[in-house]
């Protein structure tokens, strides 16, 4: 009953168990994988804007799942990332569609021009 009530505060216990798990993934990581991957994960966490936990866990749980596939592989990182890794991190967050914390602002912008322009939708 507690953890019900800790996690409508919180978040899921579950997903941040996940993400931490996650995180060690790719902290454990062998050099360059390790400083390539921890750079993305940063920059996704700034760029995404992803607020729905369920989105990020899988985000994250597939970010460590590539840069560990590539360090076995012995894949070169430029390999993985292309010469332009804020397009590449860019792109692998796109991927991933979940509650943005924008969404909430663009809705309040569409209100504020449907009130502005009142029901005649022409404005004043």
């Amino acid at each position: 009953m507690a953890a019900k009530w800790i996690e409508s505060l919180t978040g899921s216990l579950e997903q941040k168990k996940q993400y931490k798990e996650d995180k060690a993934r790719i902290e454990a990581l062998p050099e360059p994988y390790a400083t390539a991957a921890m750079a993305m994960h940063r920059y996704v966490m700034y760029y995404g804007g992803v607020t729905d936990g369920g989105t990020l866990t899988t985000m994250f749980g597939d970010l460590a799942d590539l840069w560990e596939r590539a360090a076995i592989d012995g894949t070169p990182v430029r390999a993985i990332a292309g010469e332009d890794p804020v397009e590449f991190a860019e792109t692998f967050a796109q991927a991933y569609s979940g509650k943005q914390w924008i969404d909430k602002e663009r809705e309040r912008l569409r209100q504020a021009f449907e009130a502005a322009a009142g029901d005649s939708g022409k404005g004043s």
